[in-house]
């Protein structure tokens, strides 16, 4: 788990704040009392991360005295479920909490969520992330994407600090890419750098001969034994796994790619005050300082929590541009075209 500590250990030790906070509208009483009545609330969950779910649970029951229940699988996964639950007027679920992408499509397409009502602390997200919030979801996390680097075979005057770096000639067929034809963070890279460099930049990253992956966890690791110089893109969260090994991470001058995960309420929530105010309570300095503890990125601006500098810059890295979920389709089948 990369905690502030352990993450200091690793990088530097320090403290730091993000700003001072300004007045934030407290959720309505009524709200917070007949959400009590209900006791719980039941979260459906594309991110198995049980170290971020339990430590947030633990701190709105702690607030609210309400129980958290998490039921995780991938975003298509629990699409379908919800699809399947909905259309067979079965409503266990109250929260989802997925991919801003797949709640894209959960809005437009699959049509299994209801407005939140309104979230207090939504005033408190960064312009970015605000421009996104609107009556059915609020973002709440980011995972920041960046490079990793095998130390013996990529020299410190050589390592890549940007994206065109990756296109030296010394790098060719020395390069692990996640896949960007299918989901991940691989079809995300892909997507914000065509929509950042163009094109031509692919079709040149293409001519280096990268080789491909589909397993984030072993990605890193095979360049910590020396298959590859460079892996990219690096869940810069994933780190801390890595500690220990001959590996470095590298975030990019120009900016990260990365992907945002929403929160939302689900059709017919049986505990509807609930999630309402769960989905609030993940745009709070408890739940936010919990994801910059674990080295993602946050959403809100006025974090008063005092982070080590290294746990600060992650959680307030740069982004290289801003999220499109409109052309999905249409990028993956141009990833193909390119990639073969």
């Amino acid at each position: 788990m990369l905690t502030r500590r352990n993450f200091s250990k690793l990088i530097g030790a320090g403290i730091a704040g993000l700003g001072a906070s300004p007045v934030v509208a407290a959720p309505a009483p009524a709200l917070v009392e007949a959400a009590k009545r209900e006791g719980k609330v039941v979260v459906y969950s594309a991110y198995l991360s049980p170290t971020t779910h339990g430590r947030i649970g633990t701190a709105f029951e702690k607030v609210y005295g309400i129980k958290v229940e998490y039921l995780t699988a991938r975003g298509a996964e629990l699409r379908e479920r919800t699809r399947i639950e909905q259309s067979a007027g079965r409503f266990l679920g109250d929260v989802l909490h997925t991919a801003s992408s797949n709640t894209f499509m959960s809005i437009e397409i699959d049509k299994t969520l209801d407005p939140h009502g309104g979230l207090p602390s939504a005033s408190r997200l960064k312009p970015d992330f605000a421009s996104r919030a609107d009556s059915m979801q609020a973002p709440i996390f980011t995972i920041n994407y960046g490079f990793l680097v095998n130390t013996a075979l990529v020299k410190p005057a050589d390592e890549p600090k940007t994206w065109q770096d990756l296109l030296d000639p010394k790098w060719k067929g020395k390069i692990l890419f996640d896949d960007p034809r299918t989901s991940g963070g691989g079809r995300v890279m892909f997507h914000m750098t065509m929509d950042k460099f163009g094109r031509s930049y692919h079709e040149k990253l293409a001519a280096q001969e990268p080789v491909f992956s589909r397993d984030y966890g072993e990605a890193g690791r095979r360049v910590a034994r020396g298959e590859f110089a460079i892996y990219v893109p690096l869940i810069l969260s994933e780190y801390m796994r890595l500690k220990g090994l001959p590996v470095k991470m590298i975030i990019p001058e120009e900016g990260v790619s990365y992907g945002s995960y929403s929160v939302s309420v689900l059709r017919n929530a049986p505990h509807l005050n609930a999630a309402r105010l769960l989905c609030d309570f993940y745009l709070s300095d408890e739940a936010q300082e919990i994801y910059a503890d674990t080295g993602h990125g946050i959403v809100i601006s006025d974090l008063k929590a005092k982070l080590a500098p290294e746990v600060a810059m992650l959680a307030d890295v740069k982004p290289l541009v801003g999220e499109d979920f409109t052309r999905i389709d249409s990028y993956l089948q141009l990833a193909k075209e390119i990639y073969g």
